[in-house]
């Protein structure tokens, strides 16, 4: 019987991944860490192909998310993945490279659609049933450069934005994803899935999006680099939304090169035609006389720079660090992030402390006009998405049905926390201009001003002011223990300083308390990518902070000095002395310690 060429593929798959679950007790590790550039040259030499990469990656996926310690990261993975990364490997072979990504596995987070034979649900089954009609724009662009969408990764469901005690990381659908340093341990933010997968290596990059803090909390939170882009740079054009004035579609890679050469290929350098703001500036340009710039770099890796740092100047502010009312930053958490801004000037950058300075951010930090924008936004938003979806209980339907369907469906939509924020949207006036009694009677319209000024009087000031190159500061606190009964537990978070007026950041894992990561971010004006990935960039060559903290997966974190005693039944026999004290020399290694060692996390 003759086999087809397609046949013997999949026998050679099978066989692999045979061969890589065998592997490190069922988990392969040949390919951690490894670098877009890296694999790029492995494919390029015929040492690698995209079926075995994907196939490599599909098997740490099986031993570590689905089984083993259960991030539970990804929520679906495509179908026809290995049918993807065959035909790039015939391409390659043919001398057809599409692009920097030909041939490297990419997972996106499920809000985003596919116009294939996945989900995009937002991990709520009020979006379960029919697959999007067509791609969102990113995933066209991932496609069209070669990328193989390897699957979708769990969220906050609704992006975290159901209610003021939603739980980070959890969905409906997905359930509950967990943090690869620590399982116990939250990952932070609505793309917590994206964080945890490029962290655990499940995909070589993920994609999330942000409305404030969902692409560079989950960076934090896993130890992974997270590009959130200016608001326009990437469409939004078939993503379920929470606002158009502030939502971004960004990057978790585990060096900044990766995150970079992924930004470069998803962008929308042109307008879209799906998406306005893709011809347009972000709020906080609006109004200024700025302009979207004629020369958007097609290529961002040209800004990886490991001396980045050196000449910059840099303005620090350690807002929002001393945590929230009531709430005290823990000191060991203070002093690693201490160490990590003298890194700044160690590789060699001018910074300048903005607070001893007398700069003030406006409103503590954080948009006045916000939270309104957002809420007033999301009603209209939602509803603009639901009509472009069919054969889901949301098609074609309002924010109104969204909350009949929770309601109806608590025992699986809502059995940790409500959805308080929607019905709080309900009730509010519909006019841009109507005083909205929920905000002090401000309107829309007015909280589009004031959030304008924020960033004009915000980061745009201190850039002038102090001719700096960026604004510094941690991301946010360590990860927390997810907690089901109690919910999130923040102490502080510095996100809010670009996202009300649509400003880019760059964090990048920065520093390490007990094992837990925690990284920095690079703020700038609209546009500021480069700056930012050049600084960004120079700062991991000098700390490499992730390649000396990688997960481990251990239950907890931390995972030393937490074991208690080890017990011994009494026997019937009184032994001949009991006196030994708890302080003396402990006996030789015997069958007992041989079981804590056991217990011990390690790296896979």
């Amino acid at each position: 019987m003759m086999i087809s060429p397609a046949t013997r593929t999949f026998l050679f798959v099978g066989l692999l991944m045979s061969s890589l679950l065998a592997s490190s007790q069922g988990v392969p590790t040949r390919f951690n860490e490894a670098t877009v550039a890296q694999l790029q040259a492995d494919m390029a030499a015929g040492t690698l192909t995209s079926v075995a990469l994907t196939n490599y990656y599909i098997a740490r996926i099986i031993a570590l998310d689905q089984n083993g310690p259960g991030v539970n990261a990804v929520i679906q993975l495509n179908p026809d993945a290995l049918a993807i990364a065959h035909n790039m490997d015939v391409l390659r072979k043919q001398g057809h490279v599409l692009g920097p990504l030909h041939g490297i596995p990419v997972l996106l987070k499920d809000n985003i659609d596919t116009g294939d034979k996945m989900q995009t649900t937002a991990g709520s089954f009020a979006l379960f049933g029919r697959p999007a009609l067509q791609d969102s724009t990113v995933a066209a662009n991932l496609r069209a450069g070669g990328a193989v969408i390897l699957g979708k990764t769990n969220l906050s469901e609704w992006a975290n934005f159901r209610s003021f005690e939603s739980v980070s990381g959890w969905s409906g659908r997905g359930g509950q994803t967990n943090n690869p340093y620590g399982i116990a341990r939250n990952p932070c933010g609505s793309s917590s899935g994206s964080g945890a997968s490029a962290s655990a290596n499940f995909s070589t990059i993920s994609l999330g999006t942000e409305t404030d803090g969902s692409v560079v909390c989950p960076a934090n939170a896993n130890g992974v680099v997270g590009i959130k882009p200016t608001i326009g740079l990437t469409s939004r054009a078939g993503v379920v939304p929470i606002s158009h004035i502030q939502d971004t579609v960004g990057v978790h890679g585990r060096t900044v090169a990766d995150a970079a050469v992924t930004l470069g290929v998803i962008q929308s350098r042109t307008f879209d035609g799906r998406d306005a703001a893709t011809r347009g500036v972000p709020l906080g340009w609006q109004g200024t006389g700025k302009t979207r710039p004629k020369n958007i770099p097609t290529d961002y890796t040209q800004f990886v720079d490991p001396n980045g740092l050196k000449g910059a100047r840099l303005g620090l502010t350690r807002i929002g660090l001393s945590g929230f009312t009531n709430v005290t930053t823990p000191q060991p958490v203070v002093a690693a992030f201490e160490a990590a801004f003298k890194a700044l000037t160690d590789a060699g950058a001018t910074v300048i402390d903005l607070d001893a300075a007398g700069f003030t951010f406006p409103n503590g930090g954080s948009g006045p006009g916000e939270f309104l924008i957002l809420c007033f936004d999301f009603r209209n938003d939602v509803q603009a998405y639901f009509a472009t979806r069919v054969g889901v209980p949301m098609a074609g339907k309002t924010l109104t049905d969204a909350i009949a369907f929770n309601n109806a469906h608590a025992n699986v939509e809502m059995p940790f926390f409500n959805q308080d924020i929607w019905d709080l949207i309900a009730t509010m006036p519909t006019g841009p201009d109507d005083p909205q009694p929920a905000f002090g009677g401000m309107t829309y319209n007015q909280a589009l001003i004031f959030d304008h000024r924020f960033g004009v009087r915000g980061i745009d000031a201190a850039l002038s002011q102090f001719n700096l190159d960026a604004v510094v500061t941690a991301t946010d606190n360590p990860p927390w223990a997810t907690d089901l009964i109690f919910g999130d537990h923040f102490i502080f978070g510095t996100s809010g300083l670009a996202a009300p007026e649509g400003y880019p950041i760059v964090q990048v894992p920065a520093t390490i308390v007990f094992g837990a990561p925690m990284g920095i971010s690079f703020f700038g004006t609209a546009f500021s990518e480069p700056t930012l990935i050049k600084l960004a960039s120079g700062f991991e060559a000098a700390t490499q902070v992730r390649a000396h903290n990688l997960p481990t997966f251990a239950r907890t974190v931390p995972s030393d000095h937490i074991s208690g005693t080890t017990l011994h039944p009494p026997s019937s026999v009184p032994p001949a002395d009991n006196s030994q004290s708890p302080l003396a020399t402990p006996p030789a290694a015997g069958r007992d310690q041989q079981q804590e060692e056991h217990r011990r996390p390690h790296h896979l």
